[in-house]
């Protein structure tokens, strides 16, 4: 075989590589359903429970917003979660300097509350419903939902949620899951704190009914 014959062969080798791979994805509203070539085991597909949650495409989203353990000198107790949500990262403290650091795409509603409060509600592919203001704001998209959206990959919270109180009073600030990954490190039209679904997941884990959450709002503007 000359060489130029084996470069023609070599090159239908790829196209057909490529094809198949490619003919192999799909997507639901941000939910990947096929298994990523080098994602981590972090982000592969998970069965939780009755669901299958797909892998995510890690190379639509910035390496900054992958879960990590990094340095982060505070003076809040092990377990507190830190939600910044100007630098789009949340912290969970873990003490000794360290924390492990999650990506958040931040809503509307996220930016409603700051301060102090604790997590009094934990759930698992929680019930969903849209706020007043969601089904005023974007009628067509959300008054249809007024009666509320049952657990699943369809559902805007994800597998999981966690929610704020201080004291008996509902914060109505939600740290949740999200059907669109790739929105992870940006701002979105509604919701409050998304996380990555297998990163909400290993939250969730972590954290204990009476955790103590703060959250920071700085100047950065929604859009950008």
């Amino acid at each position: 075989m000359t060489y130029s014959h084996a470069r023609h062969f070599a090159r239908i080798a790829v196209i057909g590589a490529v094809t198949v791979l490619l003919s192999g994805c799909a997507s639901n509203r941000g939910l990947v359903q096929a298994d990523f070539s080098g994602t981590p085991a972090e982000y592969a597909q998970l069965t939780d429970g009755p669901h299958t949650i797909p892998a995510v495409d890690i190379s639509a989203i910035d390496p900054e917003m992958l879960r990590q353990r990094v340095d982060y000198p505070t003076g809040e107790p092990v377990g507190t979660i830190v939600v910044d949500t100007a630098a789009r990262h949340l912290y969970l403290v873990e003490g000794d300097g360290k924390a492990m650091r999650y990506g958040i795409g931040v809503g509307k509603e996220g930016l409603a509350f700051a301060g102090t409060a604790i997590i009094k509600r934990k759930a698992e592919w929680p019930h969903w419903s849209p706020t007043k203001n969601m089904m005023d704001r974007e009628p067509a998209r959300y008054r249809h939902l007024a009666e509320g959206m049952v657990g699943g990959l369809g559902n805007p919270l994800g597998p999981r949620a966690l929610y704020l109180y201080q004291g008996d009073r509902d914060t109505l600030f939600r740290i949740h899951g999200t059907t669109e990954p790739e929105t992870i490190g940006g701002a979105v039209s509604s919701g409050c704190i998304r996380l990555i679904n297998q990163d909400i997941i290993d939250l969730y884990r972590r954290v204990k009914i009476g955790s103590r959450v703060v959250v920071i709002q700085r100047s950065r503007a929604l859009d950008s």
